[in-house]
């Protein structure tokens, strides 16, 4: 019986990591209907965090909360609560920001006044339930307000010089005079989920190589990292540190309130016990929408092979599309979504039914690459 573990990402904007695995396993049973199957859906901070924790933490419990969204209009979301343990025997709260203040949540961006209130929100519903610790995802974020919505939710005022509130989003940044952060609440033990190690400012910075795909111009962005600057000198903050440019700046506005900063995938595979769940398993699958040059430092597939290189089972991929310049070399197989539907958009219209048929093509590879062992062998390792 071939042992397979499922853990992909989401496909951004079209399936669920958790949608996704099912539809990996249909696949695959469908060539090997005696495969036993372990579902544990990944992220790496971004879209779907809270989904990859409730899918692999048993007890796992959806918290309602009713936040201001990045379109500046309410919205009906979620954190989850996680049972007790011994290291936060209060729970532990997920709060992710594509769910709260992500750019999933815009009909149209709104470079200049989206903003990370309603994260700031969320986390400060979740410290009102008197949890211990708090994991936050920073991936998909929709502004550049460097994370001045979310503390200003937290407590934290950001005022200019008649002492008045600045404006939110971006919009304010070049008119923060001073901060008051007598009011900001107390932090409890932060981790800080993110697969981005941009500093706050220059050149790599949140203004310039995030801020155009947020809806910031070419002539905008100077006049967006000034502002930013400005920030880290109020905060007090080394705007060059390592992910401080994160999320539109929200990473530098977490590390501010104390949070510790992780990589994203690492950490959810270890609150998710996914390296347990790898260890007898003869084959992993993962993925994501878009496998690419990027791919390779620090996102979830690359760090999946890792995982699956080290415990002796065949890593495999499936993602929605595969580029000519990524490296598939990590993997055993691959199945490109786009290949098998024949379109990138016929892919994207129907993601389940291609991953099924992506989930048989890696059987049959599995299949295909047991056949090919000389007698007397076999790609099963010894447990």
């Amino acid at each position: 019986m071939t042992r397979v573990v499922l853990a992909p990402d989401s496909f951004k904007g079209t399936i669920t990591a958790a949608d996704a695995a099912a539809a990996l396993a249909d696949g695959w049973a469908s060539v090997d209907p005696e495969a036993e199957f372990v579902h544990r859906p990944m992220a790496d901070g971004g879209e779907g965090t809270v989904a990859a924790f409730e899918a692999a933490v048993p007890g796992a419990v959806r918290m309602p909360v009713t936040v201001d969204g990045p379109a500046g209009k309410p919205i009906d979301t979620s954190w989850l609560l996680l049972p007790p343990t011994q290291d936060a025997p209060a729970g532990t709260a997920v709060v992710d920001i594509g769910s709260t203040s992500g750019i999933e949540l815009l009909d149209e961006l709104r470079p200049w006044d989206a903003d990370t209130t309603g994260f700031g929100q969320a986390m400060a519903a979740a410290l009102d339930h008197g949890v211990s610790r708090l994991v936050v995802g920073i991936g998909s974020s929709a502004s550049t307000d460097g994370g001045t919505g979310m503390l200003a939710a937290l407590g934290a005022r950001f005022l200019d010089a008649s002492g008045a509130p600045v404006a939110r989003g971006a919009r304010g940044l070049a008119d923060i005079a001073s901060v008051d952060v007598s009011g900001l609440r107390a932090a409890p033990d932060v981790r800080v989920l993110t697969d981005v190690t941009n500093p706050l400012t220059g050149p790599r910075g949140a203004a310039a190589v995030f801020g155009p795909q947020k809806g910031l111009r070419d002539d905008d962005i100077a006049f967006v990292d000034g502002g930013l600057r400005r920030l880290a000198e109020l905060l007090g903050i080394d705007p060059a540190g390592q992910g401080n440019g994160a999320a539109g700046g929200t990473g530098a506005a977490l590390a501010v309130w104390g949070g510790t900063l992780a990589p994203g995938a690492a950490e959810v595979a270890e609150l998710i016990g996914l390296a347990d769940a790898i260890a007898d398993a003869d084959v992993v699958i993962t993925g994501e929408g878009s496998y690419d040059g990027q791919s390779g430092d620090g996102k979830v597939p690359s760090f999946l092979a890792g995982l699956a290189a080290a415990a002796g089972a065949q890593a495999m991929l499936a993602a929605g599309r595969i580029t000519p310049d990524a490296d598939t070399a990590l993997f055993a197989a691959s199945a490109s979504l786009t290949d098998l539907a024949g379109s990138a958009d016929a892919a994207l219209a129907e993601p389940a039914r291609w991953l099924r048929d992506a989930g048989a093509v890696l059987a049959r590879a599995a299949h295909a690459r047991s056949a090919d062992v000389p007698p007397g062998h076999t790609v099963r390792r010894e447990r």
